[in-house]
């Protein structure tokens, strides 16, 4: 896998990464971004857009030269690691203690860091621990040990006044304490680890401690009053210990921050510490991203980069207190391609208790491979293979970029699939989601590139909030969802789907799990990124021997809309300007292909515009699996019965299905079957023939140049990336 791919403009010497950390990745200085108060920055993108792969990215080119480091929040090795003593850690102290451990011995200029105030409160909430004798006190801030110290470096003196100042403090706890039995929370042994940590301190160190635990909420200055609360706090559970958890991340970044404040600090130490969240929208990452701009809203200034990853494209629902995303100010973005990140400040025109943390984001809008990257990456794919003809390589190429949509870890996989991979001759773009591919480093047997993709995006990031007990049937759910238009549709095909089942998602659920998830809408499908819906019609023709359930699914919607025809129901969703035209458009791709071109051609004379309209509807619809014959019927080599305007029509239908399903290249031989056909209805004998053929100009020029016949979110999304 080629792990910079698409992130050139990010990664470079002057680009934004090496500005926003203060250092280039060859250690040259550089003019910091933005000043005391620095933005969040947020990775939007949903699966498979790279930002995983950026942020490691960006740990490799630049740890070496500024201390970064990289954190996974939805590992789930830092709950297992809290789970031994519930009372006394949790996956966020957790995750804060190995943020603080890499930095302990990181080893580049300035050398190691120390964490002298975060082992404070870590040493506090360790009294929690279940047994609750001083030895288990002692040995749970034994833990923690090595954050207080710096690590020497040779020739490089520590010199600073908390090294070996708190080693002695599980040693005085113990003394201390010695024999005596304790209740986890006490008193005396809270009252013990406190005299503890003071007494081992200098004066320098007391004020220092006394300044950030005395600034705890409710502590009124004192500082014991605070230590104690935070461990309280975090006794108590739920948002009380949220409150002590994000109030030791406070102590961490004041702990980077004083490691480069003062004439030493600014000698020795250049750039700017980052910590990197992948998957911060986990509830962990969540937590920590929300503690960091509820600080830097409230007034609190530190150096420490914070870079996270965000699926939903507005950052996250939890950035706009409640409100629906439209009613705050957008947050300020930055699209690579743009070229120089924008500016950015935080807005001052209301209260900072009430300014939403959307104001504390700038969001990094994670970028689509152009046409030129999509092509550079199959190609030094098959240069691995043996050479394939130049026409083959480029429906290759085409299939690879229709399929993906840009999407990177889509290219990466189907270019690599695709290697030795060659396009029947008259294949839909699907056939090579069959290709087979094995994984880097993989020892299982090849698998179909199309089940790798949906167990990497589908199955491998289920949304967060999606109720355990659907993670079992999500991706069937969407994988039946995938010919659904609009909410009705999809919900005919829910109902369907969890018959007997107590517990259901309804098309509203769905839809905003997608959208929580990062996939885009669209207006006119229901499954709105146009790579995802073709992974899933794929999967969803092959669940059941010659496509049983995909022909089940359209006839049970086909049958839905033949019973609001008879109803004379209103047109639902948006999707269709009829019942009739949804109706038709299910008929068409569930073995009704003459029911649709007979109505077609008796619904045509005296309305040529409406029916312009709606055969472009009836037409966007997937097209079965097995052979591909809609060329030979729109150009008239498949015999058909019937007058001749049953016959065009026919035909046109067919040209213009190829056009709107988009799985297979149009170019100039279907511009010109398609001017051709409207041509021959403009004269013939019915009423408005002839204002055809305007159509048939507006059309071919369109299919000529790969364009869609009737534009929506996915397709225009599709034209953007090429």
């Amino acid at each position: 896998m080629c792990d910079d791919l698409g992130f050139e403009r990010l990664l470079g010497e002057e680009a934004f990464f090496a500005r926003l950390l203060g250092r280039s990745p060859s250690g040259g200085g550089r003019e910091p971004l933005y000043g005391a108060d620095l933005p969040v920055v947020l990775l939007t993108g949903g699966p498979g857009m790279g930002k995983g792969r950026l942020l490691r990215a960006v740990r490799d080119r630049f740890a070496a030269k500024v201390p970064v480091i990289y954190l996974d929040c939805g590992s789930p090795v830092y709950a297992d690691r809290a789970e031994p003593e519930p009372g006394a850690r949790s996956a966020a102290t957790e995750v804060l203690a190995e943020a603080a451990r890499r930095l302990s011995t990181w080893q580049g200029t300035g050398g190691s860091f120390t964490f002298p105030r975060l082992f404070a409160g870590l040493a506090m909430i360790a009294t929690g621990v279940a047994e609750g004798t001083p030895e288990a006190v002692a040995a749970e801030v034994d833990r923690y040990e090595e954050l207080p110290q710096r690590q020497r470096l040779r020739g490089l003196a520590a010199g600073d006044f908390w090294r070996g100042a708190l080693r002695g403090a599980t040693r005085n706890l113990l003394t201390t304490l010695s024999g005596q039995a304790l209740d986890p929370y006490s008193a005396s042994v809270s009252t013990a680890l406190l005299d503890a940590l003071f007494a081992s301190l200098p004066p320098r160190g007391r004020t220092e401690l006394a300044r950030i635990y005395g600034a705890y909420p409710g502590a009124a200055g004192q500082p014991e009053h605070g230590l104690r609360d935070l461990a309280a706090d975090f006794g108590a559970g739920g948002e009380e210990r949220e409150l002590a958890e994000s109030f030791l991340f406070r102590a961490l970044r004041e702990d980077l921050e004083a490691a480069y404040a003062g004439a030493v600090g600014w000698l020795r130490r250049v750039g700017r510490p980052g910590m990197l969240l992948d998957r911060a929208e986990t509830p962990l990452g969540e937590q920590l991203l929300r503690a960091v701009l509820t600080d830097r809203r409230s007034g609190q200034r530190d150096r420490v980069v914070i870079v996270g990853t965000a699926r939903r494209a507005d950052g996250g629902a939890f950035l706009y207190g409640g409100l629906p995303p439209r009613e705050v100010p957008a947050p300020a973005e930055f699209r690579p391609a743009d070229g120089a990140p924008p500016a950015w400040s935080r807005r001052t025109d209301q209260a900072p208790d009430r300014a939403p943390l959307a104001d504390g984001v700038l969001l990094l809008r994670m970028p689509f491979l152009t046409g030129d990257q999509i092509r550079a990456e199959t190609e030094r794919r098959q240069r691995r293979a043996e050479p394939e003809g130049g026409t083959n390589r480029r429906r290759v190429d085409a299939a690879v970029a229709r399929l993906s949509g840009g999407r990177p870890h889509t290219v990466i996989r189907l270019a690599a699939a695709a290697a030795t991979f060659r396009m029947p001759a008259d294949a839909n773009d699907r056939a090579i989601l069959d290709a087979p591919l094995r994984l880097p480093g993989d020892n299982a047997p090849e698998r179909p590139v199309a089940d790798v993709l949906l167990e990497e995006l589908i199955l491998g990031q289920l949304p967060v909030r999606l109720p355990a007990e659907h993670h079992g049937h999500w991706l069937d759910l969407l994988t039946h969802l995938s010919v659904a238009h609009d909410k009705e549709c999809a919900d005919v095909l829910l109902r369907h789907h969890q018959s007997g089942r107590v517990h259901r998602l309804t098309a509203h659920h769905v839809w905003q799990l997608l959208t929580d998830t990062g996939w885009p809408g669209c207006d006119r499908h229901f499954i709105g990124d146009f790579g995802l819906r073709q992974l899933l019609v794929h999967r969803l023709y092959g669940l059941l021997p010659d496509g049983g359930a995909w022909y089940a699914d359209h006839h049970l919607l086909r049958d839905h809309y033949t019973g609001r025809v008879a109803d004379d129901g209103p047109p639902g969703g948006g999707a269709f300007r009829s019942v009739m035209a949804h109706r038709m458009n299910h008929h068409l791709v569930s073995g009704g292909v003459d029911d649709v071109v007979r109505h077609l051609a008796a619904t045509l004379p005296g309305r040529p515009r409406e029916w312009c309209a709606e055969l472009l509807e009836i037409a966007q619809a997937p097209y079965p699996g097995g052979a591909d014959t809609r060329v030979e019927r729109a150009q008239g080599l498949v015999a058909a019965d019937g007058p001749a305007l049953r016959r065009t029509v026919g035909r046109l239908l067919h040209a213009v299905w190829l056009c709107e399903e988009r799985t297979r290249p149009t170019g100039r031989e279907t511009a010109r079957t398609l001017a051709k056909l409207l041509d021959l209805l403009s004269i013939m004998e019915f009423d408005g023939a002839g204002q055809l053929g305007r159509t048939a100009t507006d059309w071919s020029a369109l299919a000529e140049n790969d364009q869609p016949l009737l534009r929506c979110a996915c397709t225009d999304q599709l034209g953007r990336r090429r």
